[in-house]
């Protein structure tokens, strides 16, 4: 999957994280883990092997996740997300997160926030032991991947469908799994009252002309529609804005949010507006796109309303993400002549 790409990475680092909490827990059932144990080792060790964490005040309830009904804390203080992108949520709903993958401690958007409430970095390949000694009183995974009911040996598992609810629903979700409904229906409130006071004025500037998020990856173009991020959500979403007839059908309108094209098409995907950046999955070179004599003669290209995206932060479509996609969007937009 395109936006999921550190999901595989995820299911090699839970291969290894099985193996070792295993080891974990024979080891707390005796004593303690081997090799270079200390007092705080030893106690988190024990934690793992005890009841789910709860709150200070022990209260759970019952959640329903997209995996199946799950005891978690009535208001959880310590969470471990590995799936990189609800790490914004949390950050937006002001819940403290212990741990985050490496693709979120480094989205731009994001990443102070984490810094400063002191997130650990989990990398792309969290162990077992980086996991116990957090402490977490829930974990964040997404579904279908092997092995994640394993780490309900650490703290209870909330997993997630990728994709299943908009970006809306999935904060009013989120909010309510954190005991944080009013700050969730807050930010929607406030999100919907910046939207409003722009659309007018960026759809005033735009017109009918058409809208493309192009990136260049090692077979051709991903051409990005209305939910897999680079600010689709903003476009075709909050902002209304029509694509390229055959990117709208087969990127918007088909409801898989992205096609694949070669370069022979593009003119074809390319609107008369086109944000873009090089795609963060492979390590091709994107001026092998970029310095084409298809893509210079595009009218985008020509008339300069071609706009850069951050090609890894980007990627991401949380609520802090989306307000800092909102104001580089709005401001190319109204740039255009």
């Amino acid at each position: 999957m395109l936006k999921r790409s550190n999901s595989i990475l995820l299911i090699l680092a839970l291969s290894v994280l099985l193996v070792l909490s295993a080891c974990g827990q024979s080891a707390t059932s005796s004593t303690a883990m081997e090799s270079n144990t200390s007092t705080a080792e030893q106690t988190t060790d024990s934690a793992s092997a005890a009841e789910p964490a709860t709150t200070d005040e022990g209260e759970t309830v019952t959640y329903q996740s997209d995996a199946g009904e799950v005891q978690v804390p009535k208001t959880p203080n310590r969470i471990v997300d590995l799936t990189s992108f609800t790490t914004g949520y949390f950050v937006a709903l002001d819940v403290p997160v212990v741990g985050a993958l490496s693709g979120a401690m480094g989205n731009k958007y994001i990443k102070d926030q984490l810094t400063s409430q002191g997130t650990t970095d989990l990398g792309e390949l969290p162990t077992a032991e980086q996991l116990v000694s957090l402490k977490p009183d829930l974990i964040i995974a997404y579904t279908g991947t092997e092995g994640l009911d394993q780490l309900s040996q650490i703290a209870p598992v909330v997993q997630i469908q990728y994709g299943k609810l908009n970006y809306k629903d999935l904060m009013l979700e989120l909010g309510k799994l954190t005991n944080r409904e009013d700050a969730a229906k807050a930010w929607i409130t406030n999100w919907e009252a910046q939207i409003n006071e722009l659309k007018p004025k960026v759809q005033a500037a735009v017109g009918d002309r058409t809208v493309s998020i192009l990136n260049p990856y090692a077979k051709g173009l991903y051409v990005f529609g209305h939910n897999y991020g680079r600010g689709g959500e903003i476009l075709y979403g909050e902002f209304g804005f029509k694509a390229p007839a055959k990117a709208q059908a087969e990127a918007i309108d088909s409801g898989t949010g992205f096609a694949s094209i070669s370069m022979e098409v593009l003119p074809e995907y390319a609107g008369d507006i086109i944000f873009t950046s090089p795609w963060s999955g492979d390590t091709s070179d994107a001026s092998v796109v970029y310095s084409n004599t298809l893509w210079e003669n595009l009218p985008a290209v020509k008339a300069g309303h071609v706009f850069q995206l951050d090609k890894t932060s980007d990627t991401y479509n949380d609520p802090i993400t989306l307000e800092g996609q909102l104001k580089f969007i709005s401001e190319s937009l109204l740039s255009v002549k």
